[in-house]
């Protein structure tokens, strides 16, 4: 016959027992549930790496930067290459140690030229709203600082532009300076709205970090007035960015490089 003592420490150990095996179940839910929140923050430590390392949408986008990106379900198929192949030559390694000296007229009319791979975009430059910009643009495309280098970004979900200006094509290179913010308050800029046509500054989230990178909305894109527009694209400009745009991007979740060769032949800025 079993003692009371001996049935009270039966008790006891099954007691036991079952507290450590709810323990166990925790720990085995509790280690799904955070391999779950680890692989989804995977996801969004590198979607913000990247908005943040190509300027737009730090907040680009960053950047930027922001304007969130949703992955679609699959990647789609990648459509022909609408571009052609790049003019011969290759990028200059070029830096400087501070922002040009100012030697555009701020009174004058000014205008950029991108002959690109898959054609030319002419942009009107605002130059009286954003002369430190379009002094420093005119200064680069003079050095021939932009020439033969990729447009290495394009974003086709959340927001909708072409990032360029960066010679490594990695989305941290610059001229070594930095150029202040300007033109935040730009009339275009409505309702936190880049209106399709519009040409900006990509930074790193700070102010007055803009160096060489830009940005070219081929669709209104909701984005904080953070970033420097100084110019806007011509209605033939915009025909070259749908096309690029329709091409797609690499990574089918809707910001990576573009499919399109974008390679800026030439870029020149000229006084009206």
């Amino acid at each position: 016959m079993v003692s009371q003592e001996q049935r009270r420490r039966q008790l006891a150990r099954e007691k036991f027992l079952r507290q450590q095996q709810r323990r166990t179940d925790a720990r085995r839910k509790a280690r799904v549930r955070n391999a779950v929140i680890a692989s989804a923050l995977g996801v969004v430590l590198v979607g913000s790496l990247a908005l943040y390392t190509t300027g737009v949408l730090k907040d680009d986008g960053k950047e930027n930067a922001g304007a969130e990106v949703t992955p679609s379900a699959t990647a789609p198929s990648t459509p022909p290459d609408p571009c052609d192949k790049p003019a011969k030559g290759e990028v200059e390694s070029m830096s400087w140690k501070k922002e040009p000296a100012m030697t555009i007229d701020k009174s004058a009319k000014y205008s950029m030229k991108l002959a690109t791979t898959c054609g030319d975009i002419d942009v009107e430059l605002k130059t009286s709203a954003a002369p430190h910009t379009v002094n420093s643009f005119e200064f680069l495309a003079g050095k021939g600082y932009f020439d033969h280098t990729k447009c290495h970004r394009l974003t086709t979900n959340g927001i909708y532009v072409l990032q360029c200006g960066d010679p490594t094509g990695s989305g941290s290179g610059g001229p070594g300076y930095t150029i202040p913010d300007e033109n935040l308050k730009d009339k275009s800029l409505k309702d936190n709205v880049y209106p399709a046509g519009t040409v900006a500054m990509a930074n790193t989230g700070q102010k007055n970090s803009g160096g060489s990178q830009f940005f070219l909305v081929y669709q209104d894109s909701q984005l904080p007035p953070s970033y420097t527009p100084f110019g806007t694209v011509s209605e033939s400009g915009m025909k070259v960015l749908k096309k690029i745009a329709a091409a797609g991007e690499s990574t089918g979740a809707g910001d990576g490089a573009p499919n399109a060769t974008v390679v800026i032949d030439k870029a020149t800025v000229t006084k009206s």
